[in-house]
């Protein structure tokens, strides 16, 4: 952040969803590098009434230099002894000051385009997510929101996996599961033709400014726990990169920020073939051994069993969940991106040397 003239007086204003939570809202002055009239906002409880004062009161006069941990021990102390906050925290507190001083944006602020195509390859599933993060990245395209359709079951591991430690090979090979690596991190995901609903948000970084990276997953997982909550099912956000419910597990997360933008992509299970799970993946029986279970189904609870929806209608639903909180309008990939993307499915994913990086 550009340090403001000794002189000057500058203006913010920040906004922060709490995961799970309440819309809090930060207005505020920055002078000779130092907050002042801080103002509170937001839809949130708390009591007593006086408490928002003293929050206000104990932010007047921070160098704007506080990291989000001092930030929250400077407005603890202020508290008084008996309070109750509802949809709120001290740290969201925190967060909500630093995203104003980084001048973040809104969800409100962009317009996102929906890309839904018919199935295609999971290496061109990779590189589609890089070129269009570089194109989001360079301002070429504004954020998206990208919905995946498979042409063949996959193995999708992680940046920094071990391939011999996560596949087992010779499996994959005799049920046709092919093997790619992705360029985020996490654990490896086994995906299916009508059995998995994977989708990717792309977006500018100002979107995540002032969150730390745990608070980040959380924050663009909101929207598909609201999502959720729209069909009845009753999830939330473990940390640091899966979605959960009362019945199991029911997606996984990862992330990847590239020149000044962030690549989201989520992998949710709809009717998951527990049996080929166990035989292609070694960490999935691994997991099971530790847990003292012998099936895949009681680990992840697949979409199906908990909304009696189809496939089809579980990912129209999500869609307009998030065209009715956000600006989102259908959109095709163009000739150029789609071309870029072949090129880079055969230049990179295909090749041994990117699947097999760390053997």
């Amino acid at each position: 952040m550009t340090q403001p003239d000794h002189d000057s007086i500058t203006t913010h204003h920040g906004e922060y969803k709490v995961p799970g939570g309440k819309l809090l809202v930060a207005d505020l002055e920055v002078a000779r590098a130092h907050l002042q009239k801080v103002r509170l906002s937001g839809d949130f409880f708390l009591e007593p009434d006086e408490a928002l004062e003293s929050i206000n009161a104990a932010l007047e006069g921070a160098p704007i230099t506080l990291e989000s941990r001092e930030l929250s021990e400077r407005i603890t102390a202020a508290l008084p002894a008996e309070i109750t906050m509802v949809g709120i925290s001290v740290p969201a507190i925190a967060t909500v000051i630093r995203r104003a001083l980084a001048r973040a944006s809104d969800w409100r602020d962009h317009h996102f385009t929906l890309i839904h195509r018919p199935p295609e390859s999971p290496r061109l599933h990779m590189a589609l997510d890089e070129i269009l993060t570089r194109e989001v990245a360079a301002g070429r395209r504004g954020p998206i929101l990208r919905v995946w359709e498979w042409d063949r079951p996959a193995i999708i591991i992680g940046s920094f996996q071990s391939l011999t430690n996560e596949v087992d090979p010779d499996a994959a090979r005799a049920e046709g599961v092919e093997v790619v690596r992705r360029i985020s991190g996490g654990g490896a995901m086994f995906v299916e033709p009508g059995n998995t609903i994977t989708w990717s948000l792309i977006v500018p970084e100002s979107l995540v400014q002032g969150l730390s990276f745990v608070e980040s997953y959380a924050f663009l997982d909101d929207w598909v726990i609201r999502a959720l909550g729209d069909m009845g099912v009753q999830a939330w956000y473990v940390p640091i990169n899966d979605i959960t419910s009362p019945g199991g597990k029911i997606a996984g997360a990862a992330q990847k920020r590239l020149n000044g933008a962030v690549l989201h992509h989520v992998t949710m299970a709809y009717d998951i073939d527990a049996d080929k799970l166990t035989r292609v993946l070694r960490i999935g029986r691994e997991k099971l051994s530790d847990k003292g279970t012998t099936s895949a189904g009681k680990r992840v609870d697949p979409l199906r069993s908990q909304t009696g929806l189809d496939r089809d209608t579980i990912i129209q639903r999500m869609a307009d969940s998030f065209a009715n909180r956000f600006q989102l309008d259908t959109g095709t990939l163009s000739e150029k991106e789609l071309e870029a993307a072949h090129q880079l499915a055969e230049s990179k994913f295909a090749q041994p040397e990117w699947t097999g990086r760390i053997p």
